[in-house]
């Protein structure tokens, strides 16, 4: 990323934490929410914990739980004032922050939610006279909206998803067991780039209700398998959601395909910027009401209509029918209304797009078809 690109991001940061009347922004990354510190540094690291601050003026410092993951800060580039720390003494974090805002100031938290109290507690003790503000919102925000080199990433993610699910359809076999599929997968995306991977699957008939982390069972003709597919490349994610049947697809497989197929395309075509999660959610479970099968819409059955990527792989907007965040042009996001229903089980469908303007660019070449698996 250029200097321009970087300085345009952190005016980005800057800008919000003037609306809310911040001080100072201190960014925190529990091991499996990093993408703040990412934000803010540039870096991908693997460590337990991390934190960045950003002054109201002037640079990042970033402190890291282990000298690996401080490497990597300062090889990124971006950061100058990289130190180690060892939690949950967080005296020298206290310092830098109170040497920033001498006196009284309001002070935004990011992931505060999830900030264990042994850090917590004597940070505000330390901090004592200013105010600690969580954040974790105003920053999901901030990072909703893409910038070129971001969107070039996620490009690049799309492309590697696609390739991803050609080697899940080409291992999808009788006998296969499940962890044997994603072995083929991570295979071919880790190949191509892709950092990380975060998937789910579920493989057999009507009685599947969900999707876990892959297993052991054994793959039969007639099953369908599902899978969320979702590959990083430079810390940003794309996600895949396709379905393919070991044989030839029944009559219930293919009337599933159909709604799902329905829903999609109507949620696509509620994308455009300007619009809330709840308006593509609803044009999603409209379809599904059409046809008698609202109650499956429900999160008695499902959790979301769909959701927002980036350095997280489910990010806002939460595609849910009372989910008022409105989506800028340049926000990325997938429509999948996957859902249970008693065609055949759990089925899995949905394709990430660039909100535009006026509608959407795709992510994906991968058909949206119900794939079949030779036997």
């Amino acid at each position: 990323m250029s200097e321009e690109d970087v300085g345009a991001r952190l005016a980005r940061v800057r800008e919000a934490m003037k609306k809310a009347d911040l001080d100072g922004l201190l960014a925190f990354a529990p091991g499996w929410r990093r993408e703040n510190v990412r934000y803010l540094t540039g870096a991908l690291f693997r460590g337990a914990f991390a934190f960045a601050y950003l002054p109201a003026d002037g640079p990042v410092t970033a402190f890291l739980g282990n000298p690996a993951d401080a490497q990597a800060v300062r090889q990124a580039g971006w950061v100058d004032d990289v130190r180690t720390v060892d939690l949950p003494d967080s005296a020298e974090i206290a310092s830098v922050i109170a040497a920033a805002v001498p006196g009284g100031g309001r002070i935004g938290v990011t992931q505060y939610e999830l900030m264990p109290r042994a850090v917590l507690g004597p940070l505000r003790e330390a901090l004592a006279g200013r105010e600690l503000v969580n954040s974790t919102r105003m920053m999901d925000l901030v990072r909703l909206v893409k910038s070129d080199w971001e969107l070039t990433q996620m490009r690049r993610a799309g492309v590697v998803c696609s390739a991803g699910w050609e080697a899940f359809v080409n291992a999808v076999k009788p006998g296969v067991r499940e962890y044997e599929i994603v072995a083929e997968v991570e295979a071919q995306i880790k190949s191509m780039g892709a950092q990380d991977n975060f998937m789910l699957m579920a493989s057999g008939g009507d009685e599947v209700r969900g999707m876990t982390p892959p297993g052991d069972r054994q793959l039969q003709v007639g099953d369908m398998v599902r899978t969320e597919l979702t590959p990083s490349l430079d810390g940003y994610y794309a996600q895949i959601c396709r379905s393919v049947v070991l044989g030839p697809p029944s009559e219930g497989q293919l009337k599933s395909f159909d709604l799902f197929n329905e829903a999609v395309e109507a949620g696509l075509a509620a994308v455009r910027a300007g619009v809330t999660g709840g308006d593509i959610a609803r044009a999603e479970n409209d379809v599904f009401r059409k046809h008698g099968y609202g109650e499956y819409t429900s999160s008695k059955y499902t959790r979301v209509r769909g959701h927002g990527h980036g350095l997280f792989p489910d990010e806002i907007p939460a595609l849910l029918e009372d989910d008022e965040t409105v989506i800028e042009e340049n926000a990325v996001i997938i429509v999948h209304p996957n859902t249970y229903t008693p065609l055949c089980g759990y089925h899995v469908l949905g394709d990430p797009v660039v909100v535009k303007k006026d509608g959407y660019e795709p992510l994906l070449t991968t058909e949206r078809i119900l794939f079949s698996a030779p036997v």
